[in-house]
Parts: C-alpha cells; structure tokens; sequence
C-alpha cells in the first residue's frame, strides 16, 4: 500500500493530493492514509501535509528502501519480494537462509552495509553504509548444476549493461565477474549454489557495487585499485535507479538463458571483456603461470594460450592478474 501511494504522490510531483483523492483511488480509508502516511515520514520520506490541499512528497531518503525500489522496479521476477536491513554481515549469507527455508525465485536481500562481506576466493569487500550497492538475489533454475557456473558470467554481462546505461560509462569485465573502468575496480560478484546431483535447489548471486563512495574513502590498499561510479561520472549516482536497472538487465539475461541457452550471453560477455587478449598471470594454489587469455569456451572456462598450449582455467581455482612482464 505505501508504494502505491509513493507512486501516487510521485505522479503529481510538485502537488498536492488530498486526502480524500488517496482514499478514494486506492479503496482504502482516511484514517489509514494518514496512518501510511506517518510511517513513510518515520522511513525517512520528507511529506509535506496541508489541511486543505493535501499532501505533496517534498524528498525521498537516500536509501534502498523497499517501497522505493517497488515504485521503479521494471522487471516481473526479481525483486518482487524484498528483504531490506539497516546493517548485515553479508547478504549473500542471509539469501541462502531464505533460500533453504523455501523463499521465492527471486527474492531480493539488500542491505545499507555490509560488516563481512565476500568476494570471491573468501576475500573481503569494503561495504561502507550509504554508499553503494550490495545485494542478492534467489534463483532457482531449471538446468543442470553443470550450467550454473555461467550464472556469474550472465551476471556480469546484466550488472555491466546496467551500468553503461545509467552511468553512461564503457566499463569492462574482467574474468569472470568483476567490473572494472580504466583498471579499477567498480563490481564484485559472487555466485553460490546448492544442488543435488541431477538438480539445483538454488542460486544466489551477490552484487557488491561502489555506487557513490568518494576515493578517499577508501582503505589505504584498495585505494590504487578500486574506484566508484559517483567517481568515474563526477556526480552523486541514483542508487534506486541503478539497483532497478540491474534487476531489469539480470531478468532478462536470466530469461533468455533458461529459453535458448547461454550462448548469446557468452558472446556479449566476450563483447564485453577486458581480459581477452590481454597478457595475464593466473596464480592458483598448486599452480602459477603466464600467457594470453585467447577466450572462454562454452562452459565459461578461460582459455590461456601458454606457448604451444591451451590451459582451460577454472574460476573457483585462481585469481587471473595482468602479466607483470
């Protein structure tokens, strides 16, 4: 009921409307208007009232509310159930709870900030309250556990195309799930299954996006190597905006591969990388070595040309690092 009457009060932007007209257009009575409407002022939302006129929304917060994400959402799945916290250890961690106890596909986890967040190989993510993106969602998809690897490349492929579109920026993918624009990085994603042997029970795919963190923020060693949207852009992006964008892009990426594959979404992440072609240094646990990262094959496998050689590399292995040649 409060994002209908968000929306509502978003439609007459700059005025008012009375009490009387909310009641009447949503079936519900005064009283529990005016009480919708207190609730929305305790979350944050600036809601002028006028005995007369009614009421005009002055200013939302800046916050990944779930009412505000439900007024912009553009997708039929993901995100049409929301769980939304103040503070989290990781919302990875809190999807695969709901995940287990039988939630929805589609189910999104959103926090303002992450205590422990994770990327991948277990390495930690700086998650500062207010300032970006860090988020889950709950799949649970018809093929074979085989095929969900690809899930992270899809993701990469969705949250890229997000970004380009709001930011208007050529970032890149760097293998397998990393966003990064002019070497640094924006995006980690982070793709965790449970799955029987012929059949996944779920996938949950975490996003962790510096949206509006200043390059100050950040700590000492991440400094020469991540950056921000806000940063790249030079301007304070639209967190709600961004967030329903990439819902919209993963949904229909999601779509397309449960209908006819992953194919098309392979060559867009090719399209897309900043890896390919590029010298690389793979460092895994039992092995290190250097060569040129020639393609991904069809499971999604980065394929390094080292001398005479193919290596086919697997993501859960190693980290892939430009050549320090």
């Amino acid at each position: 009921m409060r994002a209908r009457i968000l929306e509502l009060l978003r439609r007459h932007s700059g005025n008012y409307v009375s009490g009387e007209e909310i009641s009447q257009g949503l079936g519900v009575s005064r009283t529990a208007v005016w009480k919708h409407m207190r609730e929305l002022k305790h979350s944050g939302y600036i809601i002028e009232a006028h005995p007369r006129r009614g009421y005009t929304l002055i200013q939302a917060p800046d916050a990944l509310l779930p009412d505000e994400i439900r007024t912009r959402l553009n997708s039929s799945i993901l995100g049409r159930e929301i769980r939304y916290f103040d503070s989290l250890e990781s919302t990875n961690n809190e999807a695969k709870k709901f995940a287990a106890e039988g939630c929805p596909e589609g189910l999104l986890v959103v926090t303002e900030c992450q205590n422990s967040g994770r990327g991948r190989l277990s390495r930690g993510w700086f998650s500062p309250a207010g300032k970006g993106i860090w988020m889950s969602v709950v799949l649970r998809p018809p093929f074979s556990p085989q095929e969900a690897p690809k899930c992270t490349l899809m993701a990469a492929v969705a949250v890229n195309n997000a970004i380009r579109e709001i930011a208007q920026i050529n970032s890149g993918i760097k293998w397998p799930n990393d966003i990064l624009y002019n070497g640094r990085k924006l995006v980690g994603i982070l793709t965790e299954m449970s799955a029987e042997m012929d059949a996944i029970n779920y996938v949950v795919i975490g996003i962790g996006i510096n949206v509006n963190i200043d390059v100050s923020e950040f700590p000492e060693e991440l400094s020469a190597i991540a950056t921000s949207v806000s940063a790249e852009v030079g301007s304070k992006i639209d967190r709600v905006g961004l967030l329903s964008a990439i819902l919209k892009h993963l949904e229909k990426s999601y779509t397309e591969a449960i209908q006819n594959g992953f194919g098309r979404l392979l060559d867009e992440w090719r399209a897309q990388s900043i890896t390919l072609g590029q010298e690389v240094d793979v460092i895994g646990s039992n092995r290190k070595f250097s060569g040129t990262a020639v393609n991904i094959d069809d499971d999604g496998a980065l394929l390094v040309k080292k001398g005479d050689t193919l290596e086919r590399v697997l993501a859960g292995d190693v980290s892939i690092r430009p050549s320090a040649k």
